[in-house]
């Protein structure tokens, strides 16, 4: 066991006294020994302290990649009904992919188990990561960075739909076992876990003969908190947004703490760009070089193209590189990872960018603060950099049908608002502060907040 770990009842106890309730729990269950050790705990400390409220209910994800797995399912779904647990069975379905299988299995299986939730009303859902996946996840990226990682995080809200904690996290797999052999519970053992064509089979190899590859975690946590809290003041205080689609960081705010500055225009990029991940270390240190430098001057780095000036840094999305979407009635989804679209009308839609489509208009009004006599582009560029201001006119989304504009009533049935692409899939409670602050700031519905009264013995 971790010096810093409690046993897993403990953890287990610990996890529901911190929960919001009354609660309903969906249990990730793969059938493996640390999602079968988290339902046993969980069931377990629910049902000896019934004044929790708080109920349980579980799913597995059958990702069919093997032919054991749907018989492996209905083993799982023997079992909680043994334990008289409501248990249901979701099939990732479709063709796979040849590449990336692992990342893909995953986007699947937080999609499935997402679905789940909503079908039983569920108020969260967990997962049975321990602190072996801690540290298998900490070398991995300790070998692509030099920065201090966060690694896996205890709380992840997904899709803006549901938050996924981990209580297990500090507790490792030998303890977990342990306890299920008390139990004289079985579990199923996964072939992929020791295939060595995967990087985390590789790393776990690799690890289990080196028990001193452990890190701090909670401190570089608090660290990455102290930054989102920081980062949050820092957009309140010297970032302006323009019409939606042109970001301006003020002068001083170029000349503030370098740690500070470094999250903060890293995940602005992110979010301009469209992009689920900041730039990577090379590009955030030659980003940081220009903006600190003081001559005018562009750049471009994530899909943003940057624009120093003598009144701050502009930036916007580039105009090269946006693919259309076609959305059917009644479809969604996201354009060029920075706008979210419903299809509410009665016809196809067609969206892509401005750039080169002057017969088309742009959808203006993206701020819904702007009154409406502004909201027109000479309106809303007053004052800005002319250059500056077309290249963002030129990102904005514009709807068409049949490569013709949409009449004011089929508009008016397209739901469209601002996409976050580094925080709206996943996001960690250690960015919560910052991406709820963007979220203020483009005037767009906050994020849920974890189902917690209290984090490491600490109220929220």
């Amino acid at each position: 066991m971790s010096p810093e770990a409690p046993s897993p009842r403990e953890a287990i106890l610990q996890f529901l006294n911190s929960l919001q309730s009354p609660a309903r729990i969906l249990v990730a269950i793969s059938g493996g020994s640390d999602s079968t050790g988290l339902l046993l705990l969980l069931d377990e400390v629910v049902k000896a302290a019934p004044h929790l409220k708080i109920s349980l209910c579980a799913a597995t994800v059958d990702h069919a990649l093997r032919a054991d797995s749907a018989d492996e399912a209905r083993e799982v779904a023997a079992l909680c009904t043994s334990l008289g647990i409501a248990h249901t069975i979701m099939t990732w379905q479709g063709d796979k992919p040849k590449t990336g299988i692992m990342a893909a299995a995953r986007e699947a299986r937080y999609g499935l188990l997402a679905n789940a939730a909503e079908s039983v009303a569920a108020d969260l859902i967990v997962t049975g990561h321990t602190f072996d996946d801690q540290r298998e996840t900490l070398a991995m990226r300790g070998m692509r960075t030099a920065q201090i990682s966060t690694g896996i995080a205890d709380a992840v809200l997904f899709d803006r739909r549901f938050w996924i904690l981990r209580p297990l996290l500090f507790s490792t797999r030998a303890d977990i076992r342990a306890f299920l052999r008390e139990r004289g519970t079985r579990w199923i053992d996964d072939p992929s876990n020791e295939d060595m064509r995967y990087e985390r089979v590789r790393t776990r190899q690799r690890l289990s003969a080196d028990a001193s590859a452990e890190q701090d975690i909670r401190a570089a946590w608090e660290e990455r908190l102290a930054l989102s809290s920081r980062g949050a003041e820092w957009l309140d205080r010297h970032f302006r947004l323009h019409g939606g689609l042109l970001g301006q960081v003020m002068p001083d705010g170029l000349r503030q703490d370098r740690a500070v500055l470094d999250y903060a225009l890293g995940r602005l990029t992110a979010v301009f760009g469209g992009q689920p991940f900041v730039p990577g270390r090379a590009q955030m240190e030659r980003l940081l070089r220009f903006a600190g430098g003081g001559d005018p001057g562009r750049m471009t780095v994530g899909r943003v193209v940057f624009d120093l000036r003598r009144d701050g840094l502009y930036f916007s999305r580039e105009t090269r590189g946006t693919t259309p979407l076609v959305l059917q009635p009644g479809e969604a989804g996201v354009w060029d990872g920075r706008f979210r679209v419903r299809n509410g009308s009665a016809i196809a839609t067609r969206i892509e960018g401005q750039a080169g489509r002057s017969s088309l208009i742009p959808l203006l009004g993206l701020d819904p603060r702007v009154k409406p006599e502004e909201r027109n582009e000479e309106g809303w560029g007053r004052g800005l950099p002319k250059a500056a201001w077309r290249r963002a006119m030129a990102s904005a989304p514009v709807l068409s049908a049949d490569k013709a504009p949409l009449s004011p009533e089929t508009a008016g049935a397209i739901g469209l608002t601002p996409y976050f692409a580094p925080f709206d899939r996943f996001l960690t409670r250690f960015d919560f502060i910052f991406a709820n602050r963007l979220s203020a700031v483009f005037a767009t519905a906050p994020y849920a907040r974890p189902p917690l009264r209290s984090i490491d013995g600490k109220t929220i």
